[in-house]
């Protein structure tokens, strides 16, 4: 569903991505994990069209997101880190604003909204308005937005960033029904080694521009002979991720104003 092929970006003499390589199957659930500075906030610019590759090839579902820009597009959702609902509309508002905007036939569209806020529980409050959410509910809202047109991709960058531990868990046994009912491609990034651990099929640690490990979560323990995820993530790393995840908020923010712009 997603390849990637020696892609490489670079900013004057830096190489911020350098000469990666992997694929994501159809329906899996793929976690990408990395300090900061990584490299990991490029590749997913580049996966989601918001920055030109330098070099190598990305592929998503077949399509060339840089040949077949709207195409791409279509087959693909995304759900920053910062929120990005309109706190003066209804839930239903927004859901119904976003299926206009990916041209979702009326019927399916109103359908489709009924069933995604009964799976996440927000049916019964689906004409109040958003900033009368609790954060757990907006991040439940966003999600099921994401997945409104149908998308074969859909990528979620921190989405339960200060959420707390109750909300996490029901936001992801949510996504992981889906991915199963839907076979929706999931490729997230977190700073809780607990979900990566619980929810990913395959993780990739991204290091210095460069994919230093790929695998499940017991493939990569056996590779370090460390007996966590986070053990391993150590070794392979020589970093805490718990550690990057305050000072990489700021340039997530900026990447969400650059989407929100296009």
């Amino acid at each position: 569903m997603i390849r990637v092929e020696n892609l490489t970006k670079t900013f004057g003499s830096l190489k911020a991505v350098d000469d990666i390589t992997f694929q994501v199957d159809g329906g899996e659930i793929f976690a990408f994990l990395g300090p900061n500075g990584a490299g990991k906030t490029t590749t997913i610019k580049m996966l989601t069209t918001l920055l030109r590759p330098t070099g190598g090839r990305i592929l998503l579902d077949g399509f060339d997101p840089w040949v077949k820009q709207r195409e791409a597009r279509q087959r693909f959702g995304i759900v920053f880190q910062d929120p990005s609902l309109d706190g003066e509309q209804t839930a239903y508002e927004n859901m119904e604003l976003h299926g206009i905007l990916y041209h979702v036939p009326r019927k399916v569209r109103g359908e489709r909204i009924e069933a995604l806020l009964k799976q996440f529980e927000l049916w019964e409050r689906r004409g109040d308005t958003v900033k009368t959410f609790s954060g757990g509910m907006k991040r439940r809202l966003e999600i099921a937005r994401g997945f409104l047109h149908t998308p074969k991709i859909l990528f979620l960058d921190e989405p339960t960033l200060g959420l707390d531990p109750q909300s996490r868990n029901q936001l992801w046994s949510h996504v992981k029904t889906l991915n199963a009912a839907e076979k929706t491609t999931v490729f997230l990034t977190t700073h809780y080694m607990d979900e990566a651990d619980r929810v990913a099929h395959r993780i990739a640690i991204m290091d210095h521009g460069k994919i230093v490990a790929i695998g499940t979560s017991a493939e990569l323990r056996e590779r370090t002979q460390t007996d966590s995820l986070e053990g391993a993530f150590l070794a392979l790393t020589g970093t805490s991720l718990r550690d990057e995840a305050a000072s990489s908020t700021d340039q997530m923010r900026r990447f969400a104003q650059m989407w929100q712009r296009r």
